[in-house]
């Protein structure tokens, strides 16, 4: 029996899946009161000189810029992690965000020093983009390389879960500090306290994680053949099909919810005129949804298979991206909360099993490079470019324009995943270009 056969006791998997993360919680909570930001204090605070419209979208590209960082940051990271461990960069990774989300809560503004405030801000944002390229996978193959194969779908979720939970603390922070101050003292300091006070939790995810070990698959591939001296190179060179694939997999569950988080949160203040009390107190009841779908993904994917759920989660989306702007046009408070659960619920059960299926498409040796890079992408093509366009698509075209280019994102999404293998009796250490694993019954995967 090889290092990697021997198994890992629930307690230990709960050590993990806690180490996993908290981690995400903090650096996806960090990356979330930065797209709030965006939404509603940036516009005046950094760019006041372009106007309200102008503003809004300057803002929501300092958003994006991050999408641009994020697969250079897995190719970073994920060279460290592939080399060095897991374990290592991961703790780099949460470090770096903590630094950059704290600075960020300390910038000053465009009254003070012009058009360098502006300019602070976009760097700022980019080493946050770097951070988040690199997290999400390392949390997400510390659990998946250590969980049984019968489970990997439920506790490789945890990762995915923390953004769950970060969407929640971050849109609660907001709410709490905006019900104790006025609307002249939040967009002056108010929205700052956010940003510093998040270098207390990344004390707290450093101690965490800092406890945890390397999986016995990735200490065993270095015992047995050595790192990688390029894993990026090696990836493309044994795995383009893949990494192009699974990028695509991603292009709905990241333009949903991104959507969710950043552009509709936007669109019910100004645009449908509601409070922003009420537009954050929505976006804490759809985190809690995103959530809730996705351990229903997860859980899902370990009976049935990982495609089939993810597969099923672009099928209902289709549909949903034709209807979100009609419904969202009706222009309540119960309708924009309807449409905002909708799509964080539809994303999530589609993301459920992404934690263990993307780790399970590659080999050990690269597996933290070339995962991270086609989530990452995804991050841009799916998660950057839609909330950056909506607002000017929906004015010169209208909603259902919008939703259209939303329906062919989740076309591209749902055929991408057809053309993968199912991966779900795959193991961690086995070289994943040989034969697809058989599928199992729904009889066998429940007794398994």
């Amino acid at each position: 029996m090889t290092t990697h056969d021997a198994p890992v006791t629930p307690r230990t998997m709960r050590r993990i899946a806690l180490a996993s993360g908290t981690g995400t919680v903090i650096e996806y909570y960090d990356f979330f009161i930065f797209a709030t930001a965006a939404a509603l204090v940036f516009p005046k605070t950094f760019f006041p000189a372009l106007g309200s419209a102008a503003g809004t979208v300057a803002s929501f590209a300092t958003l994006g810029v991050a999408f641009v960082a994020r697969p250079l940051g897995s190719i970073l990271f994920g060279h460290f992690g592939d080399r060095l461990g897991r374990k290592t960069t991961l703790v780099a990774t949460l470090l770096v965000m903590g630094l950059a989300t704290f600075l960020v809560g300390l910038m000053p503004t465009a009254d003070t020093i012009g058009a360098a405030a502006p300019i602070l801000l976009v760097v700022l944002r980019l080493l946050q983009g770097l951070a988040v390229g690199g997290e999400w996978t390392g949390a997400t193959l510390m659990a998946a390389e250590n969980a049984p194969k019968a489970r990997r779908g439920f506790w490789s979720m945890f990762g995915s879960l923390g953004g769950s939970i970060g969407m929640i603390l971050a849109n609660a922070t907001f709410l709490l500090i905006g019900a104790t101050m006025s609307t002249a003292a939040f967009e002056s300091y108010g929205w700052r306290i956010p940003f510093l006070t998040s270098f207390l939790l990344v004390a707290v995810g450093f101690f965490i994680r800092m406890r945890i070990e390397e999986p016995a698959v990735f200490r065993t591939e270095v015992a047995r053949r050595g790192t990688s001296s390029v894993p990026f190179a090696e990836a493309l060179r044994n795995q383009p099909r893949e990494i192009a694939l699974a990028s695509g997999v991603m292009l709905m569950i990241f333009s949903f919810y991104y959507l969710a988080v950043g552009y509709m949160i936007n669109f019910g203040t100004t645009v449908l005129h509601l409070s922003r009390t009420t537009v954050l107190s929505i976006g804490i009841l759809a985190g809690a949804v995103f959530g809730l779908a996705l351990v229903l993904g997860a859980a899902c994917s370990d009976r049935v298979g990982r495609r089939r759920v993810i597969l099923a989660g672009n099928g209902i989306a289709v549909v949903w991206a034709l209807a979100l702007f009609p419904v969202l046009d009706s222009a309540s408070a119960t309708t924009f909360a309807l449409a905002s659960c909708v799509t964080t619920f539809i994303s999530g059960f589609a993301y459920g099993p992404v934690g263990a299926f993307m780790p399970e498409l590659f080999r050990t040796r690269y597996r933290y490079t070339a995962a991270g890079f086609a989530y990452n992408v995804a991050g841009v093509l799916g998660g950057a470019v839609p909330p950056l366009i909506a607002a000017a698509i929906v004015a010169a075209y209208g909603g259902i324009a919008f939703g259209g280019f939303l329906a062919l994102l989740c076309l591209i999404s749902f055929g991408c995943t057809l053309a993968l293998r199912e991966t779900w009796d795959t193991a961690m250490e086995q070289d994943t270009d040989a034969a697809p694993a058989p599928e199992r019954s729904a009889e066998e995967a429940t007794t398994a």
